[in-house]
């Protein structure tokens, strides 16, 4: 692999497994892959989102500032 992220993810697949998790109000990195694991996600997705530092975060679109190489869709 030329880098350190997985080739089939994509920022889609992400919004697709975590954005409930925001429906509150702003989630913290654990929740985040908490909420990805609830939606059946593949080891690709949670291996991503372990890259996330250990914070909260306000919105799904905090997350890309930290995800940058992550494309928008297929």
């Amino acid at each position: 692999m030329e880098n350190d992220r997985p080739q089939d993810v994509t920022r889609i697949e992400i919004i697709d497994a975590v954005d409930h998790a925001f429906t509150r109000s702003s989630a913290t990195k654990q929740e985040i892959i908490t909420a990805a694991v609830q939606y059946g996600s593949g080891a690709d997705v949670l291996t991503t989102l372990k890259r996330l530092p250990e914070r909260s975060f306000r919105d799904v679109r905090d997350l890309w500032d930290h995800l940058p190489d992550i494309p928008i869709g297929d």
